[in-house]
């Protein structure tokens, strides 16, 4: 099954591979290259295709898309080693892909993973970030407070020190045709949210040569290689979209989040989980474009 551009229905949107920070990524863009630039970041376990709701809706308003795969993800290249994925190699990888473009900042959005990469991005690089769109995942110093001293979210975690085994998570996380990660998907979303047809679509992503253990080993950089920001404020204007009934993560880091934020701005679901762009594509997109034209 191929798990490039093919996928998606919007009628300019092409796969690319762009040499940057030293690694190919698969990078999916769509749009007019002279409108203002939007750039797209997946989470864990997925690759571009969780964001092709909001692709086609962006590009019809105006903007310029790219939706990479980043390191490690699908189609992109799988570096080895754990230290490859650090936090600081995976906004750098943001910072030369924008500079692909010819151009010196965008508007980034990250959901799960993603979001971590762009919350990265925007306290390493701030000029980089024009306006920053954050779903589902609290600002690092949040994070970290909350895991030191807060039981629940530790309990909650559990999963992060699991994937510091050697073998045993890549093992563990492909029995039975990726059950693991389909449960994951599928347990903390509406029914319907992931169909048949997505998941075998996510299935072949996770069964790319090298991608599990590369997915896996951002889990381990980000224990075994920490390393803060030089900042802790985030400059660029901040919109932050948070699923109230998230099943990793406690609700009361979104708003302690816009705390580090000079121009905060959070939107809550409060009946909706960890994967908002999924459940609610129409309301994600119509907020993010309420945001880049402020």
């Amino acid at each position: 099954m191929h798990t490039d551009a093919s996928l998606l229905s919007a009628p300019t949107a092409e796969s690319t591979y762009r040499d940057v920070n030293g690694v190919r990524l698969h990078v999916v863009a769509a749009g007019d290259e002279s409108d203002p630039l939007v750039v797209l970041l997946h989470g864990f376990p997925e690759f571009f295709y969780s964001w092709r709701e909001q692709i086609e809706p962006l590009v019809e308003a105006g903007y310029r898309v790219l939706v990479p795969d980043q390191r490690g993800y699908n189609l992109s290249e799988k570096p080895d080693g754990v230290r490859a994925y650090r936090k600081s190699e995976l906004a750098r990888d943001v910072v030369e892909l924008i500079h692909s473009e010819g151009r010196d900042s965008a508007h980034v959005v990250g959901h799960d993973w993603g979001a971590s990469v762009a919350w990265e991005l925007a306290l390493r690089y701030p000029s980089t970030v024009d306006r920053l769109g954050i779903v589902n995942v609290p600002h690092p110093s949040v994070l970290r407070h909350h895991i030191l001293r807060n039981p629940s979210q530790l309990r909650k975690s559990w999963y992060v020190f699991y994937f510091q085994l050697p073998r045993i998570p890549e093992w563990s996380s492909s029995r039975n045709n990726f059950e693991y990660f389909v449960r994951a998907l599928r347990s903390n979303a509406s029914p319907g949210t992931f169909t048949d047809e997505d998941l075998e679509r996510y299935r072949a992503a996770w069964s790319q040569p090298g991608a599990l253990t590369a997915t896996i080993n951002w889990y381990r950089a980000a224990v075994r290689h920490a390393a803060s920001p030089p900042r802790e404020i985030v400059s660029a204007p901040t919109l932050i979209v948070w699923g109230e009934q998230d099943f990793a993560l406690e609700p009361e880091m979104a708003p302690e989040s816009i705390a580090y934020c000079d121009d905060g701005r959070l939107e809550r679901f409060p009946d909706i989980g960890h994967w908002v762009p999924h459940e609610e594509p129409e309301a994600v997109t119509a907020l993010l474009l309420e945001h880049f034209d402020r």
